[in-house]
């Protein structure tokens, strides 16, 4: 019986502070990984494809049900960009997970294009134009 009161207090202390922590759907971890993808692809500067910023909100409305939605990922990524580089940032758009998951997909894409660029351009970058991100030039 003490064990079951002990584990039933240490819960009540520990879920408090899991259930702040918010979590990604599905849909807009996709959308996300999608957005980090091609924002790789842009910053290694591979050749052939640029943003295609209706072709994103069009995506992203496709996964999130709606353009505003859409936007509001694109806003959380533009601010979990900006505070990751120290530039000035609107705290109501930031979100720590979705800094934390951009980060982990930009770091493991550039990586991947670092090691071999050539590959690596060629299959994001049509990644990133099949999904509407992306176009090619």
């Amino acid at each position: 019986m003490h064990i079951k009161l002990t584990a039933i207090a240490l819960l009540a202390i520990i879920a408090p502070g899991q259930a702040d922590a918010a979590m990604l759907t599905d849909a807009e971890a996709t959308f996300l990984d999608q957005l980090a993808t091609a924002a790789a692809v842009l910053e290694q500067r591979c050749t052939g494809y640029e943003a295609n910023g209706a072709g994103g909100v069009q995506t992203g409305a496709r996964l999130l049900g709606s353009p505003d939605a859409a936007m509001t990922m694109i806003n959380a990524f533009d601010a979990a960009i900006k505070a990751h580089d120290g530039n000035d940032y609107d705290p109501r758009k930031f979100r720590p997970e979705v800094s934390d998951a951009a980060g982990k997909t930009f770091k493991r894409v550039r990586a991947a294009l670092i090691r071999d660029p050539e590959a690596a351009c060629a299959a994001y970058g049509d990644s990133g134009a099949a999904s509407g991100l992306l176009r090619r030039y």
